[in-house]
Parts: structure tokens; C-alpha cells; sequence
């Protein structure tokens, strides 16, 4: 089971990303648990996380993401603007898997 957690400024924005990314792992095969929130509701989240993906509205909180959850395991990117602009679901999906192995 793959853990994907998109991360933005309130969780609203990346809703739409997170649907279509569940609906290509559907296609694929491929056992995830995508979900959206904001940032700063990571650090209260009980689930397990493989790979914490920021939107590109947050980008500026890149390092501190990555210093406070790499060290836990827990991969971070930052989602590319093209790829969130056009909500390619099959593409950010394609590059977590990468992440996680």
C-alpha cells in the first residue's frame, strides 16, 4: 500500500488532483491511499505517509518540510506547476510511486 499525501495551503485546491490521481492507481492497480489537506494538518495526521507531495502554492515550505519529515522516512517533492496546472492525476501519481520504490 502506497501512503500519498498532497499538502496545500487549505487542502481545498488539491481535491480535484487527489481524485484523479486515485482514479489512475485504480486503473493501474495499484493499492494507494491518496489524500488532501492542508500543510499544517500533516503534523497532526496518524496515518502513515510515504510520500508528502507539496502543491506549488506552498513551495516555500519545501525545506522545512523536508527537514522535519525525511527524517522520519517520509519522502517530499513539490508537485510541478505544469502537472498540477493541468491536474495530471497519471503524472504526479507516476512520480510518488517513483519516490516510495
Amino acid at each position: 500500500m502506497k501512503n500519498i499525501i498532497l499538502a496545500c495551503a487549505a487542502g481545498m485546491s488539491t481535491s480535484l488532483l487527489v481524485k484523479k490521481m486515485k482514479n489512475a492507481a485504480e486503473e493501474k492497480g495499484i493499492e494507494a491511499h491518496i489524500e488532501a489537506m492542508p500543510v499544517n494538518a500533516v503534523a497532526s495526521y496518524e496515518g502513515e505517509i510515504n510520500v508528502l507531495l507539496l502543491g506549488p502554492q506552498v513551495q516555500y515550505l519545501y525545506e522545512d518540510v523536508k527537514q522535519k519529515y525525511e527524517p522520519r522516512g517520509i519522502k517530499v517533492a513539490v508537485i510541478s506547476m505544469m502537472d498540477y496546472g493541468m491536474m495530471n492525476g497519471v503524472k504526479v501519481l507516476d512520480d510518488a510511486c517513483a519516490m516510495i520504490g
